[in-house]
């Protein structure tokens, strides 16, 4: 079952990307945020965002996956026409890339998730909310209508259906469903650096809060006089517990039943597009085809989840061959405009990115996530002109190549 989506109200052309403030000239990558962001935020909280499970292998893959690729270029070709629209689900976007669902991205920088989305929908890409984000999903779409919103399905189909029933009522258009949570990861690196679901006041974040003091007025502080205590806002139909509360654990488990017979009852009662995102064997890609997905995101979470998994770029050829009409995208591990058209070479229709832009918004809010947007839609464009190509459909395989590594 494939839905047809209105066409959004996105600019005619990619944006013009303004000059950045001052504080952000320096920032010429994607990787050079994470270093700012570490300098703003707390122990705790970067080390939530920057680590994975265990010992970090997939985490590692994911990035060294990328490498394995070569560029083999076109010369001589008038790419003075280059342009990387994409269309996908009935939309036009203004790149082949977007942002991916990041929880609690509200603790990182002052209401997170509306800068995310904001800066998504001015710069005409979209943007995905994460049902473990602390500020209600109604909101965030009244301020970027477009958005869409990630499902962590709740552990009983009354839940699953009000929680379906309720992103429908606030007019989201895209579902997308993250299955390879069956169970909490183990995430050593939490514990090592403070951080704790639920977040338990101490000392030492104490500490860190007091050593930075921007991010415990500008966001921390600021939240607190504005909002109050922040609750899991998007896991149910209803509000959940506060992020302090001991209720939090009890929230996030009695996952591990869940089935593709979740999948077909929540495509019955979804009117939009519907895609599975957590994709790694090319046999679920089957499996989501025949259960009405119109989509699927090929992505080991970031390396957060089952460490040692495959990176999705290298599942990537696999799930496009059994996917059939669907829409295969994929995130994990993306930190250049290579990285995107190499994703795009191999399959994928479309690409998300995570971690960097959390960090963007921590640095700077929405103007930060802008000038990152920006950096990578450069460097987009900039490959493209050297590899000969002006419509980013011409990316393939033919353009790449399988480098020998020492470690293969």
């Amino acid at each position: 079952m494939t839905s047809t989506l209105p066409s959004a109200a996105v600019p005619s052309a990619a944006p013009a990307a303004p000059a950045p403030p001052r504080a952000l000239a320096r920032l010429l990558s994607l990787d050079d945020f994470e270093a700012a962001a570490r300098k703003r935020l707390p122990r705790p909280i970067f080390g939530y965002i920057a680590g994975a499970a265990e010992d970090n292998q997939s985490l590692r893959s994911n990035r060294q996956a990328f490498a394995r690729y070569a560029f083999a270029p076109r010369v001589l070709v008038d790419v003075s026409r280059r342009t990387q629209r994409t269309e996908l689900f009935g939309r036009r976007y203004e790149s082949p890339f977007g942002i991916a669902p990041m929880g609690i991205s509200a603790l990182s920088a002052y209401r997170g998730d509306i800068v995310l989305a904001r800066a998504a929908r001015a710069q005409g890409i979209p943007a995905i909310l994460s049902g473990t984000s602390l500020i209600p999903l109604e909101e965030v779409i009244r301020e970027a209508p477009g958005t869409w919103f990630q499902a962590y399905l709740p552990g009983d189909p009354q839940r699953i259906d009000a929680l379906v029933e309720r992103a429908r009522r606030a007019g989201y258009e895209t579902l997308v469903l993250t299955v390879d949570i069956p169970v909490s990861a183990n995430r050593e690196n939490n514990v090592r650096t403070g951080f704790s679901t639920p977040l338990k006041p101490s000392l030492r974040l104490a500490w860190d809060g007091i050593t930075r003091p921007r991010w415990l007025a500008g966001t921390f502080l600021r939240t607190l006089l504005a909002h109050g205590m922040p609750h899991f806002e998007n896991s149910f139909a209803t509000r959940g517990a506060p992020i302090v509360s001991a209720s939090v654990l009890r929230d996030f488990t009695a996952r591990d039943h869940l089935s593709w017979e979740h999948v077909a009852r929540i495509r019955r009662q979804w009117p939009g597009a519907l895609i599975i995102k957590g994709i790694l064997h090319p046999r679920d890609a089957a499996l989501a085809r025949q259960h009405g997905a119109d989509g699927v995101i090929v992505s080991n979470h970031g390396g957060r989840q089952l460490d040692g998994a495959i990176s999705p770029l290298r599942a990537l050829p696999g799930v496009v061959a059994e996917a059939g009409g669907m829409a295969v995208m994929m995130d994990s591990g993306v930190r250049r405009g290579g990285d995107v058209l190499k994703a795009l070479a191999l399959g994928a229709r479309y690409v998300f990115i995570g971690r960097p832009f959390n960090y963007a918004a921590a640095v700077r809010g929405e103007a930060g996530v802008s000038h990152a947007i920006g950096l990578l839609r450069a460097e987009v464009d900039r490959n493209m002109a050297m590899l000969g190509i002006n419509d980013i459909q011409e990316m393939n395989a033919d353009l790449l190549t399988r480098e020998t590594l020492e470690t293969d």
